[in-house]
């Protein structure tokens, strides 16, 4: 509560409140610069260290065109830029609060009576601008854009992709029955599986339908599409084989064409499946429920920390912007070359801590929440210790 209190006292100050004051502008205006250079510099190595070297990989070995490469690259921009947004706060405010303590500037300031919790507000004003343009980013711009990237793979080189549902489609059905005693038993209704699935059918396609404990029918064909209009299944080219109780085949009947009154979900599992990174957070919402329902508990898991990722991920941008602001004010000079050394070794600690984290909530040690969160919690601690011990110099 000590670290807090000056920056809570100034929040509630009526009359600093809403002020934007010479030395915000000021300020401002030495952040706003750097920062850009810093997104279109970081943005542009990552694209060229991450993606560029696999890709002209792709080309050369896997004769992958150029006209669709090309369009793989940009695709990847949007990508690699919500990666650059909270790397190039960290270098800003570093290399700017450096900068003005070197000159003397900070010492100015505070001789004026200002804190340093009062000089850094305007980093942390910006930080918390570009966490809601990171989160506006990634929700509507990078899985759109890497979903489309992958699609351009898949479409040319015939690439596995291991969230696709494009072939050997497997979907139970389960419907729930309430017991006499009162208790609720899962059963299993309906068990699809599909060689293929090319976004509109599903090819080569067995169906085993239960009626109660007891297999009832099976029906084969050769394809299988939903029905929007009419609300059910149009399948084609096939057989329905009655089952009798002794498990005998009593009766068959083959179709042309046959309509049957089934669910929509094994048609919006296989349509929907996506890597988490190409699905918005409402997008991945909604195919966690197909996962609850098919049971897939470790798919769900992984969805479930992937979605509070993908929430946590933009706040990394304040976190970043308190850290790089707290060492910047620091007493001793840092010239450039020494805050990005320091700049470079809290982003790799920071995201090694992330995805070590991350793997224990993965494998069901920590919560989704926890796993996502954690570091963010850390990261904070350690700006405002930083910023308290250096406030009292």
């Amino acid at each position: 509560m000590k670290v807090l209190k000056p920056l809570l006292d100034w929040w509630r100050s009526p009359v600093k409140e809403f002020s934007l004051t010479l030395m915000d502008r000021y300020i401002t205006a030495q952040l706003i610069p750097p920062f850009l250079f810093c997104v279109g510099l970081v943005s542009s190595l990552g694209v060229a260290i991450g993606y560029l070297s696999d890709l002209a990989n792709k080309i050369v070995d896997s004769n992958l065109p150029l006209i669709p490469a090309l369009e793989i690259l940009l695709l990847k921009v949007p990508e690699f830029t919500a990666y650059a947004l909270p790397i190039s706060i960290m270098l800003t405010t570093l290399l700017t609060y450096g900068r003005l303590s070197g000159d003397s500037e900070l010492i100015a300031l505070r001789g004026c009576g200002l804190s340093l919790y009062r000089i850094i507000a305007p980093a942390l004003v910006l930080s918390l601008l570009v966490t809601g343009i990171t989160f506006i980013f990634n929700e509507l711009v990078v899985p759109t854009a890497n979903y489309r990237a992958t699609s351009i793979l898949v479409e040319y080189l015939k690439e596995e992709h291991p969230f696709w549902q494009n072939k050997d489609i497997f979907y139970p059905d389960y419907e729930d029955i309430s017991l006499p005693n009162g208790q609720i038993e899962r059963r299993l209704k309906h068990l699809w599986y599909a060689e293929q699935f090319d976004g509109k059918q599903m090819k080569t396609l067995t169906l085993l339908v239960w009626l109660g404990e007891k297999l009832n029918k099976i029906v084969v064909s050769d394809s299988a599409a939903w029905n929007d209009q009419e609300d059910t299944w149009d399948f084609f080219n096939g057989t329905v084989y009655q089952i009798a109780p002794d498990a005998s085949y009593r009766e068959t009947f083959p179709f042309k064409h046959r309509q049957l009154p089934l669910d929509k979900a094994p048609f919006e599992f296989a349509l929907q499946g996506r890597n988490p990174y190409e699905m918005n957070i409402v997008q991945a919402r909604q195919y966690m429920k197909l996962l609850k329902l098919v049971g897939d508990d470790k798919k769900l898991l992984t969805f479930e920390v992937r979605v509070q990722q993908k929430i946590a991920f933009p706040f990394i941008c304040l976190v970043f912007g308190l850290v790089g602001s707290a060492l910047g004010v620091r007493p001793q000079h840092i010239s450039r070359a020494t805050g990005f050394g320091i700049s470079v070794a809290i982003i790799f600690s920071y995201y090694l801590l992330g995805f070590l984290i991350g793997s224990l909530g993965l494998i069901g040690i920590l919560s989704p929440f926890m796993a996502a969160w954690l570091p963010n919690f850390i990261g904070f601690a350690m700006g405002m210790w930083l910023l308290h011990r250096f406030s009292q110099s």
